[in-house]
């Protein structure tokens, strides 16, 4: 794994995570009853204590009842409050020592209150989904929630066996007693707390596209009603992973899916290895096509390559952002640089206070930080040239494949494939608020050579 550990606490959201240990696994078994919104839960924490020993360490849970902890089998001293589970094992644990903690739980899970509204866990009208960036993870399992510690994780949920369960990663075992059905589910690359997705809910499960050997199985969870649109609205999406691929390098993880909920959510929301949309999200007419590259996208920028702390979120969604245009580019319709131009347009007409490198917990999900940072990219698009630009890119996906970075990471990396200096342009990008000029491409930009990716269904034996 390549990336920059950080050994401070997430300026902000400091209640969150603590740095002076790190998880490498999470094995969580939970129990859901969706009439009742009961949630039964035991999480079992494989860590590893950082450079100094420690008599005292946090977790993050919100309020649910405590039954029993323990740390490497004995019970400690802790305390519960304000969702910080404080933990004192009975003796200090030693530097660099490899320890266990496990935690039952039970409760009504409910999201948890930020300045967006509800986070995490949502129970919907039938069924339950977990939206949790950027703090809501702790509204179902206890977590050292900060981006930047990365985990496996094995899911089990048993739950009534009219439910499907869906869950980022491969599908190990689907086991049915009686009226109750256990899923269990493995994701072995390293996932952040915030990017562990999880959907229950009545959906039929469909295939799409054929992966072929050595391709990327994508499966889709969708109500049944919802599957004529939802057929049209997505049939390219095999088209998309195919052109990621190309200029992303291999897709990170073993498999995709995509949920869609019966009922409408604001956005979409991505997950490690999964995607989550609402029922407004599928139309019929690929209205909403864009979102469907955004999160594709999002499994290399913010998931495999995941940011240090939220200052950086543009990396995630800037680059999300702008893979957006490449599909558009790439797909027939308009181009990167005229999408360019209608972002500046808008951006123009809106105030000029955000700080892209650094916006603010208040603004770190403004739009303006989507469109700013596409353009950012494309500005470095045409300081690069099409052919230098698209090495970075992908290399910036493979060298820090399963790592954590920073903006300061990215400036590095792009002054590599410079044949100038480019300082000052990412300076006032990236950390001045004014919004610079519409970048010039040095030439009408292309994406490298490739056929032109079909309009919706291929005929038989066409290529993708």
């Amino acid at each position: 794994m390549s990336g920059e550990r950080t050994t401070a606490s997430d300026p902000y959201f400091p209640a969150h995570g603590d740095p002076r240990y790190r998880v490498h696994r999470y094995e969580l078994a939970l129990e859901y009853r969706p009439g009742p919104n009961r949630l039964a839960g035991t999480a079992r924490l494989s860590a590893i204590v950082g450079r100094a020993a420690l008599t005292e360490f946090d977790l993050n849970l919100a309020e649910f009842k405590v039954g029993r902890i323990l740390v490497n089998g004995r019970a400690p001293h802790y305390t519960h409050r304000g969702g910080r589970l404080r933990v004192r094992p009975a003796k200090p644990l030693p530097a660099s020592a490899a320890f266990t903690v496990e935690v039952h739980y039970a409760g009504n899970p409910k999201p948890v209150r930020s300045p967006w509204g509800g986070l995490g866990w949502e129970e919907l009208t039938d069924g339950a989904l977990v939206a949790s960036q950027p703090v809501g993870a702790p509204s179902w399992y206890p977590c050292n929630d900060r981006p930047a510690d990365k985990a496996s994780y094995q899911i089990s949920v048993n739950t009534p066996s009219a439910y499907t369960v869906v869950a980022g990663g491969r599908l190990l075992t689907r086991t049915t007693r009686a009226s109750t059905t256990t899923w269990v589910y493995e994701q072995p690359a390293p996932t952040s707390s915030y990017l562990v997705g999880l959907s229950i809910g009545m959906y039929q499960t469909v295939l799409l596209g054929d992966p072929g050997l050595g391709g990327v199985p994508q499966s889709a969870h969708v109500p049944a009603h919802l599957l004529p649109r939802f057929s049209r609205d997505f049939a390219r999406q095999p088209a998309m992973m195919q052109l990621f691929e190309e200029l992303f390098g291999p897709y990170p993880f073993g498999e995709y899916a995509v949920v869609v909920a019966d009922e409408e959510l604001d956005v979409p929301v991505e997950a490690q290895g999964l995607s989550l949309f609402g029922a407004n999200h599928v139309d019929g007419a690929r209205g909403s096509e864009r979102l469907v590259a955004h999160e594709l996208a999002h499994q290399w920028f913010g998931n495999s390559v995941t940011i240090a702390d939220w200052r950086h979120i543009w990396l995630n969604e800037g680059l999300a952002k702008y893979a957006e245009w490449l599909w558009s580019e790439r797909s027939g319709g308009r181009s990167a640089h005229e999408l360019a131009a209608v972002a500046h347009r808008m951006l123009s007409g809106l105030p000029q206070d955000l700080k892209l490198s650094d916006p603010g917990r208040k603004l770190m999900f403004d739009d303006r930080l989507y469109e700013r940072g596409g353009l950012t990219v494309h500005a470095v698009r045409c300081a690069l040239g099409d052919g230098a630009f698209f090495r970075m890119l992908r290399d910036w996906a493979t060298v820090h494949r399963g790592g954590v970075v920073t903006t300061a990471g990215f400036t590095t990396h792009v002054a590599r494939y410079a044949d100038g200096p480019v300082d000052d342009l990412l300076t006032a990008w990236l950390h001045e608020p004014a919004l610079p000029p519409l970048p010039s491409p040095r030439r009408p930009p292309s994406i490298p050579e490739r056929p032109t990716y079909p309009p919706t269904n291929p005929r038989p034996g066409s290529p993708l």
